[in-house]
């Protein structure tokens, strides 16, 4: 190993631990969607909740809103 906690001539295509999926494997809480990040809710449910997609803090007051679920 070098200083840098590197294997020399190592395949880096092959020891890549997390790797970026686009389909991972997280679910939206709402509609159980999957999210292509790691966050917690869907695009589409973040927006008609007015909350923030990746943590799930309100960001955004929906009140008077006139929205549909369409």
């Amino acid at each position: 190993m070098e200083s840098g906690g590197r294997k020399i001539n190592e395949n880096k295509l092959l020891s890549k631990k997390k790797r970026w999926t686009p389909y991972g494997n997280t679910k939206c809480m709402i509609c159980k969607q999957q999210v292509h990040q790691d966050g917690k809710y869907c695009h589409t449910c973040a927006y008609s909740k007015g909350v923030c997609a990746m943590c799930g803090k309100q960001v955004l007051d929906t009140k008077f809103y006139k929205q549909s679920n369409v």
